[in-house]
C-alpha cells in the first residue's frame, strides 16, 4: 500500500480541490509511490510528532493543519517550520495535510464530528457552497432537548473537553439551535444568526468582534485547538474502515500551544 493509495482514499472524501486559496493542504514531505509502513495521525504536525511517528512505526504523518503554508526560501532550521521538516525528510517520514477541504465536506468532516460530540440531530451546513448543501463551511443543528444557557456551557465544556469557554453576555433564553464551525468560524456569523442559533461555538474571536453578537445570540470561543482536536480521531477512522494492512495510530502529543492558568 503506498502513500497515494492513502492519499487517493482521503480526496475521495475531500477532494483537494474543495480548499480555501490560501491552503497547503495535500503531500507536502515524501514520495507518493513509497510503501507505508504505518500512519500517525495529528492534528499538527511538529518536530515531536515526527519523532513519535519514527518510534511508533509510521513513516506517514497524515495532519490536518499544513506544516507548511507559503514557500520556503531557506532550510537553515532557524524556525520551527524548517526544523520540522528538516526532520521528516532525514527520518524519511511523509507529511500530508487535509485542512480547509476536509472542513468544507457535510458528511465525515470537521464539523460533523463536532456537531455529534455534542448531540446534535437535523444537521445542515451553516454556509452551504453548493445546491445540495453537501459542500460548505461550519454546520448547524438542535439538541434533542432545549437546555437552560448555564446547562449548555458545562455541556459544551464536557463534551470538547475544553478548560474554559469564553463567551458574550447570556441571553436569558433556552439553547435548542445550535451554529458551530471549527477553528476561526468568525466570518460565518451572520449565517449563525441567520440560522436562527442561540449559539455559535467557535474559535479565535478577537475582543472588538465578540461585540458583533449583538443581543442576537451567544458566541462560544472554545479555543481553536479545542475545536478541532477530535479531527485526529476522525482521521483514524477514515483510514482504519479502508486500510487493514497497516498500523493506523492516533497520535499522544498535545500539540496545543496554548497554555490556560485557572
Amino acid at each position: 500500500m503506498t502513500i497515494n493509495d492513502i492519499t487517493t482514499h482521503l480526496e475521495s472524501i475531500a477532494p483537494a480541490h474543495l480548499q480555501e486559496s490560501y491552503d497547503n493542504a495535500g503531500l507536502i514531505v515524501g514520495n507518493p509511490t513509497t510503501e507505508v509502513t504505518g500512519v500517525l495521525t495529528s492534528l499538527d504536525c511538529t518536530e515531536d510528532i515526527i519523532a513519535e511517528a519514527k518510534a511508533r512505526g509510521c513513516n506517514l504523518v497524515v495532519a490536518h493543519h499544513p506544516i507548511v503554508f507559503r514557500g520556503l526560501k531557506r532550510f537553515n532550521g532557524s524556525n520551527y517550520v524548517e526544523r520540522t521538516v528538516i526532520k521528516a525528510i532525514k527520518e524519511d517520514v511523509a507529511i500530508y495535510a487535509i485542512h480547509t477541504n476536509l472542513d468544507n465536506v457535510r458528511h465525515q468532516g470537521v464539523n460533523e464530528r463536532i456537531a455529534q460530540r455534542l448531540g446534535l440531530g437535523n444537521l445542515r451546513l451553516l454556509g452551504p457552497k453548493d445546491e445540495d448543501g453537501t459542500i460548505g463551511s461550519g454546520m448547524v443543528g438542535e439538541l434533542p432537548v432545549a437546555m437552560e444557557e448555564t446547562a449548555f456551557l458545562h455541556h459544551l465544556k464536557a463534551k470538547m473537553e475544553t478548560s474554559v469557554v469564553k463567551h458574550t453576555q447570556l441571553l436569558e433564553q433556552p439553547v435548542k439551535t445550535v451554529a458551530l464551525c471549527g477553528g476561526s468560524g468568525g466570518f460565518l456569523l451572520s449565517q449563525a444568526k441567520k440560522a436562527g442559533a442561540q449559539v455559535f461555538v467557535t474559535s479565535d474571536y478577537k475582543y472588538h468582534e465578540f461585540f458583533d453578537a449583538d443581543g442576537d445570540l451567544v458566541i462560544c470561543d472554545i479555543g481553536h485547538y479545542e475545536s478541532e482536536q477530535f479531527t485526529t480521531q476522525l482521521l483514524a477512522e477514515l483510514l482504519s474502515k479502508k486500510f487493514r494492512t497497516f498500523a493506523v495510530l492516533c497520535t499522544e502529543r498535545i500539540t496545543n500551544p496554548v497554555r490556560y492558568f485557572v
